[in-house]
């Protein structure tokens, strides 16, 4: 392994480090279940590099089906509380420090059901427009809409998100 192709070209260092404060209000909240996301980095905010969310979940069950994504890997690092990691084969109680590493392709899913709230961060690589993905699901979930097969399907179709 190598280091990838120089991506800054200047002879000095820039400025241009940004802090985001981490008491800072969630930039969304999903449904009933008081699932918040705070948008850490986006894809468009690192200039493609990744996207990085800290993912609140509330202590009622939630979290995707078993699913894959054909342009990016996605990384699960649990920062409290217990949280369900699976990795395409098998389940396993993540707890804080715990870091779970998907390629594109794996299969994975997580899933919130301790009964008391739980934290992680969720990494993307490279950067994708998943704040639109995450978005769409609040707008369902907090707005009562039901989507037939057909939409759910097309609605992860357009995200990167195929279902197992």
């Amino acid at each position: 392994m190598s280091y990838p192709p120089i991506r800054y070209e200047g002879e000095k260092g820039t400025t241009g480090g940004v802090l985001r404060a981490g008491d800072l209000a969630p930039d969304l909240r999903i449904g009933e279940n008081g699932t918040q996301v705070h948008y850490l980095g986006t894809g468009d905010s690192t200039g493609g590099a990744f996207g990085l969310y800290r993912w609140e979940m509330g202590p009622n069950p939630s979290g995707p089906s078993p699913h894959f994504h054909r342009t990016i890997t996605e990384s699960f690092y649990v920062l409290s509380g217990e949280i369900k990691l699976f990795n395409g084969e098998t389940w396993a109680t993540g707890r804080p420090g715990d870091f779970l590493f998907v390629p594109e392709g794996g299969i994975h899913a997580f899933r919130n059901e301790s009964g008391a709230p739980a934290s992680m961060l969720i990494l993307f690589t490279p950067g994708a427009p998943r704040e639109a993905y995450f978005e769409e699901l609040a707008d369902i979930a907090n707005n009562g809409r039901e989507l037939t097969a057909e939409e759910w399907t097309e609605l992860y179709l357009r995200h990167d998100q195929y279902m197992v």
